[in-house]
Parts: C-alpha cells; sequence; structure tokens
C-alpha cells in the first residue's frame, strides 16, 4: 500500500492555513445560500443531501487529516457511521440522524477551527503536507459536485467571488481543424517528483502511440444539435447496446437539459433560467453514451487517455486561456481567445471536461494509497476516463496526469467530448 511516510513535498504551514481557508469558502458559497426548502432534496442516484454532503466533507478532514496528525479528540460522534461515503449507503443518507443545519454548519466550523489552530501551532512536514492537500482536493471535488448539484436541481446559478463577466462568443467554426500528431514514444501518468498525485496516476511509464488526428476544439452544441436534428437519438445503429438501454430508460430524444421554444429554437436549461443555446459553446451535460453514438454517427472516434495527454503534451500545451475556478460563471466558445498557431488544440484545460474512449482502470503496478484507499480501487471497470477539468473545476486538480472518472450514462456533469479522426 502506498506509505505516508514516502511523501516528499513540503509546503509551509501558512501556505496550507490559506489554502484550507480558501476552499472552505468557497463551499460555503456554493450552499448557504440556499433557503431551507432547497436543502431538502429528492431522493437521486445523482445527488447527496446538501447537509449530509457538507458533514462528510468536514468529516474528510477529521477522519483524514486530524486522526492521522495525532489529534485524538472525536469532534462529531460516530462520524464514521454518519459520514463514511463508502460505508454509508447512498439511499440512506436521507435518513441518517445527523445534525440539521445550525448543527452541521458548527460541525463543519469546529473541524475547521481545529485543522487552522494545529496548522498554526507547529510546522509542516511531507506527511502533514499530504494529507491537507488531499482533503482539499477532496473539497474542491465536491465544490464541483455542489455546482452541478444546483444545476440537476435547477437552483439558481451560485454567486461566486471573483466572478468575471463572460467572454464575448467568437465567429462559429472560425478555427476548428484536425491536429496531425504523429505519435511515437510517450511517458503517460505521473512523476514521481509531482508534488501530488492521486493513486490511480502513478506511475509515469513508456508506451508507443501510433499516428492520429484529433480536433482542434470541443464538439460543439451546434454541431451537437445537427446530429439532434438528423435523428441521431432515434437511430439504432449508432448506439452500443448499452446505450440504447440507457436512453431507453432515460426516455431522452436530445441532452438533458435541452428543449424547443414554440418557434422551434433549441433553449437550453442554465441552472434556473432557459437561454438560446449558444451553438459556438461545448456541448456540455452530454454522457458517454450519448459521445459515443455522435461519434458513428460524425464517423469519427473519442480520443484515447494517451492520445489526449499527447495532444496536450505535444502541441505546446493549450494555447487558449484555460476557464477553470468558476472564473466564466458557464463555458465559453471552444475557441474563444483561441491562438492563431495551426496546432494549437483549445480549451483542453477548462471550460468542459472531456470523455476518453477508455475504462477507468489502474496502470500497471497500481499500489493503493493511505488513507483514502476507497478513492479509486474499489470503481476500476465500469467507469469511462475524463481528462482536462470544466469551468468549474478548481485548477488545483486541472493537471495533465489528473484522471476523472465517470459511469458511462452520467449526463448530470459539466462533460462534453473531442473527437478523433478514425
Amino acid at each position: 500500500m502506498g506509505n505516508l511516510e514516502e511523501k516528499h513535498f513540503v509546503l509551509p504551514a501558512s501556505e496550507l492555513r490559506a489554502l484550507v481557508d480558501t476552499v472552505g469558502k468557497r463551499t460555503e458559497e456554493l450552499t448557504l445560500d440556499l433557503s431551507p426548502e432547497q436543502f431538502t432534496v429528492p431522493i437521486l442516484d445523482i445527488v447527496n443531501p446538501f447537509l449530509w454532503e457538507i458533514g462528510h466533507v468536514a468529516f474528510f478532514y477529521e477522519a483524514n487529516v486530524l486522526r492521522h496528525t495525532g489529534y485524538e479528540k472525536e469532534l462529531m460522534p460516530n462520524g464514521d457511521k454518519l459520514y463514511n461515503s463508502f460505508d454509508v449507503e447512498h439511499d440512506t443518507r436521507w435518513s441518517l440522524p445527523i445534525p440539521d443545519r445550525a448543527g452541521t454548519m458548527e460541525y463543519t466550523r469546529r473541524v475547521r477551527e481545529v485543522v487552522l489552530e494545529r496548522l498554526g501551532t507547529r510546522e509542516s512536514d511531507a506527511r502533514s503536507t499530504y494529507l491537507h492537500l488531499l482533503a482539499a482536493r477532496h473539497e474542491d471535488m465536491h465544490a464541483e459536485a455542489f455546482t452541478y448539484m444546483r444545476q440537476t436541481l435547477g437552483y439558481a446559478a451560485p454567486s461566486l467571488s471573483p466572478v468575471v463577466e463572460r467572454k464575448a462568443a467568437s465567429p462559429a467554426g472560425a478555427t476548428r481543424r484536425d491536429i496531425e500528431f504523429t505519435g511515437g514514444p510517450f511517458r503517460i501518468g505521473a512523476e514521481r517528483s509531482a508534488e501530488f498525485v492521486f493513486d490511480n496516476e502513478k506511475w509515469s511509464h513508456d508506451l508507443t502511440l501510433a499516428p492520429f488526428r484529433m480536433a482542434n476544439t470541443a464538439v460543439t452544441a451546434g454541431e451537437f444539435a445537427a446530429f439532434v436534428e438528423d435523428g441521431g437519438y432515434q437511430r439504432r445503429e449508432l448506439w452500443s447496446e448499452a446505450g440504447v438501454a440507457w436512453r431507453e430508460r432515460a426516455k431522452l430524444e436530445h441532452p438533458i437539459y435541452w428543449r424547443r421554444d414554440g418557434a422551434g429554437t433549441w433553449l437550453r436549461r442554465n441552472f434556473d433560467e432557459w437561454l438560446p443555446l449558444e451553438p459556438d459553446h461545448p456541448a456540455v451535460h452530454i454522457s458517454w453514451h450519448e459521445a459515443n453514438a455522435y461519434c458513428r454517427w460524425a464517423e469519427r472516434r473519442l480520443p484515447t487517455e494517451a492520445e489526449w495527454e499527447f495532444a496536450l503534451v505535444k502541441a505546446s500545451t493549450d494555447h487558449s486561456p484555460s476557464n477553470l475556478d468558476w472564473l466564466n460563471g458557464g463555458c465559453v466558445p471552444v475557441d474563444a481567445s483561441a491562438s492563431d498557431e495551426p496546432d494549437a488544440p483549445h480549451h483542453m484545460i477548462g471550460n468542459v471536461w472531456e470523455w476518453t474512449a477508455d475504462p477507468f482502470e489502474p496502470f500497471a503496478g497500481y499500489v493503493v494509497d493511505e488513507p483514502y484507499r476507497e478513492y479509486s480501487e474499489p470503481w476500476f471497470g465500469v467507469p469511462k476516463i475524463l481528462k482536462g477539468g470544466s469551468w468549474a473545476t478548481s485548477s488545483r486538480l486541472a493537471t495533465r496526469t489528473f484522471r476523472n472518472f465517470f459511469p458511462p450514462d452520467r449526463n448530470d456533469v459539466f462533460a462534453g467530448f473531442r473527437t478523433c479522426a478514425l
């Protein structure tokens, strides 16, 4: 198993304090404006009760930071039975005897207070640094989840600081083309010198890629609308067997948050309001099944994880500003502020997560990391890998080697895709 004593990177306690404070304030901004009625959510497979999830985030610090750095006082009696996400079945989270809103906020405040107090009274080491970075990234993930939960439930868009004005749309299709990649030797995965990685990123290893051609932008909403209007959801030959079963269960004939207005124009639901569909923005809230069907229709394919990473590295990285950290309050055009360089992929980091063809599997020699044993190992197999990050992803997570993963039927997350030539 991964050993905490093997960690090598050290951040000053003052920087860790600032990090814990920053991620905590973002969680508050994403949740505390909600009314008591909005805190009461229906039982759905893709959401958690807000009170449970807020408590779970706090408990993660108690269980995985405080307990592993010598703090023995229990801040939440029976916390493991209430907030351990791997042991507490999803549907039972609505009926657990967790504290009410005031009690949950007090518990969250107390945990953060203790974490910050302890960081203010001792020097950090590699072990402490790793644990605090782990807990902060875990909270980053839940901050993004709180964001798409608000979308799922039709709540107002969060009001966050800072939020900059959305960029003006660039001309549709202005720079879209395939980029030629020669392939060849490549190292995928995280290097041992990395400041922080999750266990499924370990370790960097050599492979060889065949030449391939990848689109320089994600598939746009306008391009996806053409697939819909060509009967893409009704044409069984475009869908895998699992995709057909999902589409029939979901009863979808277009992406989940789309609808026609009286004039036949496509609208999309953006949190609690309906907006005209932006044809030059990336298609978003697209499941892997939908992305795969589109690829069959367009006579294209999804990139592999290795191809995606290779493209990011070999094309001199992403030449468009990263749309991360909630800064634009949503997606921007796929070619917004893009470089004129012909071999520059646009918005590979940020805007929307991008599905790849690959299932979520461990690299050779995978070893479970402590203390977060449940992060990767229980999920290998069915989920598909996503890369790059969305507009609601923390820049701390949006690295080349980060491997996000979701089941292929999830269309609630901020996910889209780009394609490769066959």
